[in-house]
């Protein structure tokens, strides 16, 4: 598989929930998984309730519970199923997310990508963030930081990759998202729009 940006760099895929899964309960689990991603991208993580979820879906309540177990499992099922679709895009999609782009407007495209499942994931991954203290060698994060270390070389940065890359996604991390909606009073579009500006700044240094 190539890599994001076109290097022939292998990046796996995270695995898929649904491996291993009967056809039909598969295809149960992308239409409630699908159903909870409409609910956000239309009300916000606030509106994903296990009722909400089975009538937007179709089903009864108990399915939702059956396959999910509860609100926070049904959570983190559609953050992984967002990851894997991120990464696909990343991998494969149309430009600007996926190749073929210029690698600035792929940086850009990214940060906005992860800025928007932040947000909408923001409980979920705050309480992940607070039980693991090594989070940036995840394997989302690893896979995303790959990304930035590509993109930044097209670009032409000369310095530590690695410290640019960490710098470039610390506003994209859960708990600095949670700190500019909460405390600094920023909406979710200042910050990306922020972020962006940054990184224009900085590509227009590199050379």
């Amino acid at each position: 598989m190539s890599s994001p940006s076109g290097h022939g760099v292998g990046l796996p895929l995270l695995p898929d929930g649904a491996c291993g899964e009967r056809a039909d309960a598969a295809r149960n689990r992308q239409l409630l998984l699908a159903a909870a991603k409409s609910l956000i991208d239309d009300h916000g993580a606030a509106a994903v309730t296990m009722d909400a979820v089975a009538r937007s879906a179709g089903v009864g309540k108990g399915t939702v519970f059956r396959r999910f177990g509860n609100r926070n499992g049904l959570m983190m099922a559609l953050l992984d199923h967002s990851e894997r679709e991120l990464q696909q895009s990343l991998l494969s999609g149309p430009p600007p997310l996926g190749p073929g782009a210029d690698p600035l407007d792929r940086l850009i495209a990214y940060g906005r990508a992860r800025l928007k499942m932040t947000v909408a994931h923001l409980d979920i991954l705050l309480e992940a963030s607070s039980d693991d203290p090594d989070r940036l060698s995840h394997p989302v994060w690893a896979m995303s930081t790959r990304h930035v270390h590509h993109l930044l070389t097209e670009l032409g940065y000369r310095g530590r990759l690695a410290t640019a890359a960490v710098a470039i996604q610390a506003p994209l991390e859960a708990v600095a998202v949670r700190h500019q909606l909460d405390v600094v009073g920023l909406d979710a579009a200042e910050i990306a729009d922020d972020w962006e500006q940054m990184i224009r700044v900085l590509a227009a240094g590199i050379g």
